[in-house]
């Protein structure tokens, strides 16, 4: 959900959901609200306005005289989250290579960033631009009912993806390996290995995150 207002509640509904709730260390925490205000220059009403906006999809918990807590992602959910995953990027690139609009310039510049900073980037900063090589993908589809839909997932995406980058010591490495593999099967013009690289590079990411 992309919000282009200036108002409190949407500068905190964005400092949250892009920065707080994709950070691996406030998983199973109670979300500060006055550091939210703080940090975000507004008063505290707007941050509550703006937890509403994201307890409605189900990225935070309102618990009564408690506050906003983020319960960490259960492993059924990861599971599905990859799934959908799947179905909307290969429906995208099937999608895409049938109109010859397949994004192969644009996901290539983007893994070149990913390779400038492999070993020098923040977890963050990598899964970033992860996110943002998937996302040309399903824009390419052209539906922008599913991209909505996809970038729902983002937060989520990003959150999972920095603990996958933790928990593995080669996860970045073999990230470029996947994504290249991808672009490759989509500059090729072959939807089923296009198709094949996407489930394995998501297959990968959840096999690593429900090891736990």
């Amino acid at each position: 959900m992309q919000l282009s207002g200036d108002s409190g509640r949407d500068r905190a509904y964005q400092y949250l959901r892009g920065t707080v709730l994709s950070d691996p260390a406030v998983s199973g925490t109670f979300i500060n609200e006055q550091a939210v205000a703080t940090e975000v220059g507004i008063s505290r009403t707007p941050v509550r306005e703006a937890l509403l906006m994201l307890a409605a999809e189900d990225l935070v918990q309102l618990v009564p005289h408690r506050g906003a807590f983020v319960a960490p992602v259960p492993g059924r959910e990861i599971a599905e989250m990859m799934q959908a995953r799947g179905v909307i990027e290969c429906w995208a690139a099937t999608t895409c290579l049938a109109s010859d609009e397949a994004p192969v310039a644009p996901m290539s510049a983007v893994l070149e960033q990913q390779r400038a900073i492999v070993d020098v980037g923040d977890a963050k900063e990598f899964i970033e631009l992860d996110s943002q090589f998937h996302a040309l993908l399903v824009e390419a589809g052209g539906n922008s009912v599913l991209g909505r839909l996809y970038d729902s997932l983002r937060a989520r995406h990003v959150l999972l993806g920095v603990v996958a980058l933790q928990r593995s010591a080669t996860r970045r490495q073999d990230v470029l390996a996947e994504h290249q593999a991808i672009v490759d099967g989509l500059a090729s013009g072959d939807a089923a290995a296009a198709e094949a690289a996407i489930l394995r590079h998501l297959d990968t990411t959840g096999s690593i995150l429900m090891k736990g």
